[in-house]
């Protein structure tokens, strides 16, 4: 393992430490906020990617474990422990996002900045789509078993469309606003028929499938 594999490894165990010391601390009281909360946030990983210089510390060190950790702590956990983020929404919704890191840093890690747009897609956009919903959604629809609101998913279209072309800028590649369209739009579209959590696969995936779609074109 080389240094720069090992500092990314300390900031991303350290700053996910701190997120859930967050949320299951200080905002204890709010837990589906605090769930929110760890969601949108943990998406801040996409900007330590960079430090990572092989794809077995990013893939097998850095997000595998992940996948066991939200497991243990999900409803599902042959563990009982008691904590309050994985009380509140969707039980397997976290592990399901690590799954999609996962594949995406094996896959992807020479061009971070797709991992990084699938990221973006499934903590920024489907965690603010869900967050704006709960508060101020008045429209609902419910396609394939979950409610879902207009408002929520217009919320999600607006903020990716500025956290792609944020995360594009981030690591100097192109700004293609047809592209952040597209990729905006069928997250979105992904988000708002998918249910029980799985939206953290498939609006993540549909994310980068689209973005690599609109590069061929």
């Amino acid at each position: 393992m080389v240094q720069s594999d090992l500092l990314g490894l300390i900031f991303v165990y350290g700053y996910v430490a701190i997120l859930l010391l967050i949320s299951e601390k200080i905002l204890s009281k709010y837990p589906i906020f605090s769930r929110k909360f760890l969601h949108i946030m943990v998406g801040n990983v996409l900007f330590i990617l960079p430090l990572f210089a092989t794809r077995f510390t990013m893939t097998f060190l850095a997000a595998a474990p992940f996948i066991i950790l939200t497991y243990l702590i999900s409803p599902y956990s042959p563990i009982k422990l008691n904590n309050k983020v994985s009380s509140s929404g969707h039980g397997l919704g976290l592990v399901y996002y690590a799954i999609s890191w996962t594949i995406l840093a094996f896959f992807f890690f020479d061009q971070p900045w797709i991992i990084a747009v699938g990221i973006a897609a499934m903590s920024y956009g489907d965690g603010l789509a869900s967050l704006i919903g709960q508060k101020y959604g008045k429209t609902k629809y419910n396609l394939l078993g979950d409610t879902k609101s207009i408002e929520g998913s217009l919320a999600m279209f607006l903020v990716l469309i500025v956290a792609l072309a944020g995360v594009l800028a981030y690591y100097g590649q192109p700004i293609n606003a047809l592209t952040v369209l597209m990729v905006s739009l069928v997250a979105t579209l992904l988000e708002g028929i998918t249910p029980k959590g799985l939206d953290n696969l498939t609006a993540c995936f549909g994310a980068v499938g689209t973005f690599l779609l609109m590069g061929m074109l």
